[in-house]
């Protein structure tokens, strides 16, 4: 369970190849099924396109939630692209993990906070970028003292706090449960009574573990849309 992680220094840098191989395999599950999805579109769909019209409807209606459709349309897509990538990233973890020289190459990318405070530095960073974009540097800037000037610091640490509560919601919750998964193949090893043991948790604990894992995708995408309600809309 205390594997290393395979690490390379580059100008400086350390870089996780372990980070790199997952998040490179996550990215061509989701272009491969958005592919096949939308290969061979028809009026009545069937099939992959049917998944595909779900996953819009069902973003379009997290949007709708949070902002008029007018505003949020134009983050349609990036919604589809998190819920998406983050369940699949979510997923990869689960069925195994795959250690090479006491290193641990195949994991859930979301298991590394790394990887999911970036997400959700990518996210705020976004939703300030919109924020000035359609409403103005100055009519944004303006939004901080609002209602007064004295909140201002409690609103930056407000987008600080954001983002970190957003990333490690997500690496905490998907980090737990493949650690109990781990202890659970674990007790496998104990012969016989310990194969009998751990079956059927594991086996439960897999299925929780796909419902948190989606979950966790919805309350990503849905929180991503709330930040860009507050930053672009005039009522917020």
């Amino acid at each position: 369970m205390h594997h290393g992680a395979p690490t390379v220094e580059w100008l400086g840098l350390t870089f996780n190849l372990a980070n790199i191989l997952m998040i490179t395999v996550t990215t061509v599950i989701v272009f491969i099924l958005a592919v096949l999805s939308t290969r061979r579109l028809a009026m009545k769909p069937t099939g992959m396109q049917n998944f595909m019209e779900w996953v819009m409807d069902f973003v379009k209606g997290i949007i709708k939630s949070n902002m008029d459709w007018n505003t949020g349309g134009r983050f349609h897509l990036l919604g589809m692209t998190l819920i998406m990538y983050i369940f699949v990233a979510n997923m990869l973890g689960l069925p195994f993990s795959v250690v090479i020289d006491g290193e641990l190459w195949w994991k859930s990318p979301t298991a590394d906070p790394v990887v999911t405070l970036t997400l959700a530095t990518m996210v705020v960073g976004l939703s300030h970028y919109y924020g000035i974009r359609m409403k103005g540097f100055g009519e944004y800037t303006r939004d901080f003292v609002r209602p007064m000037w004295f909140l201002f610091p409690l609103k930056i640490i407000e987008e600080f706090a954001n983002t970190l509560t957003l990333g490690l919601r997500l690496y905490g919750n998907i980090f737990a449960g493949e650690i109990l998964l781990a202890l659970l193949a674990g007790s496998l090893a104990t012969g016989v009574g310990g194969h009998l043991a751990a079956i059927v948790p594991m086996i439960a604990w897999q299925g929780f573990s796909i419902f948190v894992g989606a979950i966790q995708a919805f309350i990503f995408t849905m929180l991503t849309m709330v930040y860009m309600a507050h930053k672009v809309s005039h009522d917020h």
